[in-house]
């Protein structure tokens, strides 16, 4: 997640079958890591207030787009130490979790994208997927 680099990555997005994620959005390179991993993770509350943001994959490499987002949520998980975890999350972490526990549901952010915008970008990966399939 670090390396890629990225602020989220979901099980299934590295061939894990488990409804858990790991993010961290403290974007300071002088910071300690902040990660959070979350197993079972559930939206329980959800802002009225919408958010915009530029969202990217690390599993659709190079393609970004404006997803509107509730703009706060709270989530619930269980955590690594085996106990019960609730917190709300705002700006990029709100982005970053509703976008990992979209991965775990089987969304991805060009799912919310229009069918024009979303049939681009599904082109440019069928492209580079056959490029690369050429060596």
């Amino acid at each position: 997640m670090y390396d890629a680099p990225g602020v989220g990555l979901a099980a299934p997005q590295v061939g894990v079958l488990s409804r858990l994620y790991v993010m961290d959005c403290n974007k300071d390179p002088e910071a300690e890591p902040e990660p959070i991993v979350m197993i079972n993770p559930e939206i329980t509350w959800r802002s009225e207030a919408l958010n915009v943001y530029e969202e990217g994959c690390l599993s659709i490499p190079d393609q970004y787009a404006e997803v509107t987002r509730p703009a706060e949520v709270r989530v619930a998980w269980l955590g690594l130490d085996g106990k019960a975890h609730e917190r709300e999350f705002d700006g990029l972490w709100a982005t970053c979790a509703q976008h990992e526990i979209d991965h775990l549901d089987g969304k991805l952010f060009i799912d919310y994208l229009s069918a024009m915008k979303r049939q681009m970008i599904t082109r440019k990966m069928v492209k580079l997927k056959r490029e690369t399939a050429r060596g």
